[in-house]
């Protein structure tokens, strides 16, 4: 029988080590789920799943990350009870020691343009991109809570990095458009002189 004081320091180590986290993983579960409330539910369940294993966490290693593992399996049985679990096809998964490395997105370039462009990545690629670039988990963190191999995070992140990419200059291409060639008019003697530039027409 746990006594209250065991409850009481139980709950003292929890509120210092797991609750501080709870923005982060707000954010994150609003990532997967593209809902407040439904966002709301997963910090809920992960807080409360989080107490009671919180025997099994061991200090001193990453709290975040082993939150994030709790966080994810809820999300994934979530979306299996909803008949909508994100699944996406690893063939190169062999090849993941051996991929030319594509640095990571760095987290102060997430603005709305990475974030529409990081949606349009199917959900494999985006999940490992979230937890190792934004979040920045380690490959086996990652790993752990997407219950895959570390091959495979490293071949998603690979790849989906190199599809992010080549969305964001598909964006800027279509912010920018073609460049159109600047006009310019020769001043006649008495004016201010000089060459005039125009606006384009």
């Amino acid at each position: 029988m746990v006594s209250v004081r065991d409850s009481a320091e139980a709950w003292a180590a929890f509120e210092q080590e797991a609750l501080p986290h709870a923005g982060r993983l707000f954010r994150l579960a609003m990532w997967f789920e593209r809902n407040r409330a439904d966002a709301e539910d997963v910090v809920q369940d992960t807080m409360v799943e989080a107490l009671r294993s919180f025997h099994r966490f061991q200090p001193g290693t990453n709290c975040r990350a082993w939150l994030v593992t709790i966080l994810q399996r809820i999300v994934s049985k979530r979306r299996r009870g909803k008949g909508r679990a994100l699944m996406v096809q690893d063939p190169d998964d062999r090849i993941a020691h051996s991929v030319p490395f594509v640095a990571p997105v760095r987290q102060e370039l997430v603005d709305e343009s990475v974030l529409d462009a990081l949606r349009r990545l199917p959900a494999g690629f985006q999940e490992v991109i979230v937890l190792c670039d934004i979040e920045d988990l380690s490959y086996k963190e990652a790993a752990d809570a997407l219950a895959i191999p570390i091959g495979t995070v490293m071949s998603r992140l690979h790849r989906g990095r190199a599809q992010l990419r080549n969305e964001l200059a598909d964006t800027a291409a279509a912010l920018v458009g073609p460049r159109r060639p600047r006009k310019f008019t020769v001043g006649f003697p008495g004016s201010s002189g000089g060459l005039k530039g125009t606006p384009p027409a």
